[in-house]
C-alpha cells in the first residue's frame, strides 16, 4: 500500500488521532473474530477427517459387494436422491451449511426376478451416498471458514503491521515538525523583542 506524504498541519495531527484511535478501536474486534474463525476451522477439519474416515469404512465394506453388483447392475438405476436437506449457522460472520438429511426416490421393482441381497445391497449404497455427501457439505464448510480466516488474517496484519504503526509514525512527524516551528517562532519572537529593545535604546541614546 503506497504510502501518501503527510501533511505537516494541526487538523492532519487531528486526523491522524482519530485514525488511530478508530484503528486502535477496531483491531480488537478484528483479532477476535480471528480467534473464533480459527477455533471453527479447527473443529470443521476435525468433522472433515471424520467424515473423510466414515467414507473409507464405507468404501471398505462395499468391496465385498463388487462382484455381486455386477451381477445385476440395473440396482443402481434404484437409488437416486430425492432431496439432502441443509441448514445454515452463522460462524463469526460467516454462513456455513450444515447437514441435515438425505432423502431417496423410493423406486419399485421386482421382487420376484431380483436377487435376494438387494436390500441389503441397497442399504450399502445408500448410506455410501449419504457419507459421500456428508464429506461434500464438510468441504464447502471448511472452506468457507478458511476463507473468512484468510481475509481477517490479512486485515488484522494490514492494521497491526502497516495501518496502526504508519499512523503512529505521521502523528509523532506531524508532532515533531510543529514542535519545532513553535520553538523557532519562539526564537523569533525572542530576537525581535531584542531587535525593537535595541532600536528602542538608540532612538533614546541609551547605552545598549
Amino acid at each position: 500500500m503506497p504510502q501518501t506524504k503527510v501533511k505537516l498541519t494541526v487538523s492532519e495531527l487531528k486526523r491522524q488521532k482519530n485514525l488511530l484511535a478508530r484503528f486502535e478501536r477496531y483491531l480488537p474486534t478484528l483479532t477476535l473474530k480471528k480467534f473464533q474463525l480459527q477455533s471453527e476451522y479447527n473443529r470443521a477439519q476435525r468433522e472433515l477427517a471424520r467424515a473423510d474416515e466414515d467414507m473409507k469404512s464405507l468404501l471398505q465394506e462395499t468391496q465385498g459387494w463388487v462382484g455381486v453388483l455386477n451381477e445385476w447392475p440395473q440396482i443402481a438405476d434404484l437409488v437416486k436422491v430425492r432431496k439432502i436437506s441443509t441448514s445454515a449457522a452463522n460462524v463469526a460472520g460467516v454462513n456455513i451449511p450444515i447437514f441435515e438429511s438425505v432423502d431417496f426416490e423410493k423406486i419399485p421393482y421386482d421382487f420376484y426376478h431380483a436377487p435376494p441381497w438387494v436390500d441389503a445391497a441397497l442399504e450399502k449404497i445408500r448410506a455410501l451416498a449419504v457419507a459421500s455427501i456428508r464429506k461434500n457439505i464438510a468441504q464447502k464448510r471448511a472452506a468457507l471458514i478458511y476463507e473468512e480466516l484468510r481475509t481477517t488474517l490479512q486485515r488484522v496484519n494490514l492494521f497491526e503491521k502497516i495501518m496502526i504503526p504508519r499512523t503512529r509514525a505521521n502523528i509523532r512527524q506531524i508532532q515533531i515538525y510543529l514542535a519545532d516551528q513553535q520553538s523557532a517562532a519562539v526564537v523569533r519572537g525572542k530576537i525581535a523583542k531584542t531587535k525593537v529593545r535595541a532600536k528602542s535604546q538608540l532612538r533614546e541614546g541609551a547605552p545598549l
